[in-house]
């Protein structure tokens, strides 16, 4: 792809003088870029051996507080280092920023230089290494999901996060003169995307007043949640430099439909479509089905990797295209699971629970685990559901709330035998914490619901 380089070629660019910065980033467990801003030539000459951060990063909140009840890092530990250890396959350019080159970084024990196992990144690594060791890999891509503002950032934050006032008057979706009207900001999006090394396919409007979506092409698992989250991360500065505020908060009013992010999914062998069977009336190989009753069967104990704060739960209402089910069916856009290109080569799993905000390498690894339990068990796969999934009661539904998915996902036995009981025992703190956070706060709306007629 044009846009990424070799680490050579980063240091001809540094000594050519068109690079002068490069980002070590990466993600946190929120799917956010945390990292430093190197002098290019620094880089190339020591620190792309490695460098290190604070270890909080990895124990904390959208805030960036620092909640009790970790045990990786505390203040009785004292908030040691981390090291970041820059994967340098995934060096890329940043046109959007001047002279600037991005690098993202594994996290390592400063101590042992082993893996942390709750880096978001070693958490999928290790989920695709169990499924190479099958003789698989997974092949996915995420479908983002956003709003666009008139205003920007910080103009809506000094507002109060009030009035605020998205970008287009109406629906959008798939709207070309509404879009048209956007192109100052999507434009710039997509071929800064793509002159970053990210295989965009296309941008569109949806469902909602100023709601976007962006799509890239599907490739391997750690690429996928690499450019989804490079993606999200860039989407925001190049809105900022327009002037513009985007958010991926799932459902920002109560009367608008929220954000999603779906994720499709698929295994491949050789180069080869193993959840493909020309035999199949759906194109379906036994293997697809083991795959998906894992998914399925496990939705409950992985919501949280889908929907990990209290807003993102305000997103799953029936007639919004989000779903409120743990079903499947042919092409259906009300369950939580959908098949898509049946009949073909192309056929593979949507799930349609997780929201804008998921981290993505916390919920592909969650669904791959899911997955492969279905796998090594042979799990049978219910036949597909039919018609309005909404209304059919003996769907089993979603979580519906954090308080109840960070009970299921304490409770799971197939996620502690996939991660370790470390690594969820550490996620199950954060959904704790977020909770504790909301039930702590008194809201405007109870305010005003009850300031006078209490």
């Amino acid at each position: 792809m044009p846009g990424t380089l070799s680490f050579e070629e980063l240091k001809s660019a540094v000594s050519g003088g068109t690079i002068d910065t490069v980002l070590a980033c990466f993600p946190d467990m929120q799917g956010r870029l945390m990292g430093k801003r190197f002098h290019a030539v620094n880089f190339v000459e020591v620190s792309y051996k490695e460098t290190h951060c604070c270890n909080y990063l990895l124990a904390t909140d959208l805030e960036m507080a620092t909640p009790d009840g970790y045990a990786s890092t505390s203040w009785e530990k004292g908030y040691g280092d981390y090291v970041m250890a820059p994967d340098l396959s995934t060096i890329r350019l940043v046109p959007w920023l001047e002279g600037t080159a991005m690098v993202l970084c594994d996290i390592l024990d400063h101590h042992t230089h082993e893996p942390v196992p709750h880096s978001p990144r070693a958490i999928l690594k290790r989920q695709v290494t169990r499924l190479e060791e099958l003789g698989y890999d997974a092949m996915m891509a995420t479908e983002l999901e956003f709003f666009l503002f008139e205003k920007s950032f910080d103009e809506i934050r000094k507002s109060g996060f009030r009035d605020m006032a998205p970008i287009s008057g109406y629906n959008e979706d798939y709207h070309i003169l509404q879009t048209t009207k956007e192109e100052g900001v999507m434009r710039p999006i997509r071929n800064g995307l793509y002159a970053a090394g990210l295989p965009v396919e296309n941008s569109k409007g949806e469902a909602e007043t100023g709601q976007e979506e962006i799509n890239i092409r599907y490739s391997k698992a750690i690429d996928c949640a690499d450019h989804h989250t490079i993606a999200k991360h860039a989407i925001k500065e190049i809105a900022w430099a327009q002037g513009h505020a985007a958010t991926f908060l799932p459902k920002w009013h109560h009367d608008k439909v929220g954000s999603s992010s779906h994720v499709h999914q698929s295994l491949w062998v050789d180069g080869n479509p193993a959840f493909y069977d020309e035999s199949d009336p759906l194109g379906m190989s036994d293997l697809m089905r083991h795959y998906m009753a894992g998914l399925i069967a496990y939705a409950p104990d992985y919501t949280f990797f889908l929907a990990p704060y209290i807003n993102s739960y305000k997103r799953f209402a029936k007639g919004t295209f989000a779903p409120t089910k743990t079903v499947w069916s042919v092409d259906n856009r009300t369950a939580g699971f959908r098949l898509c290109g049946d009949g073909t080569k192309g056929v593979r799993v949507e799930c349609r629970i997780g929201g804008s905000d998921l981290n993505p390498y916390l919920a592909q690894a969650a669904m791959l685990a899911a997955g492969i339990k279905g796998i090594e068990e042979k799990m049978t796969l219910a036949p597909p559901t039919r018609g309005d999934v909404y209304e059919d009661a003996q769907a089993a539904d979603i979580p519906q709330t954090l308080r109840k998915a960070t009970e299921t996902l304490r409770a799971s036995a197939m996620l502690r035998e996939a991660m370790g009981d470390d690594v969820i025992d550490h996620y199950t703190r954060c959904a704790e914490w977020e909770q504790e956070e909301f039930d702590r706060i008194v809201t405007d709306w109870e305010v005003a619901r009850g300031f006078e007629r209490a």
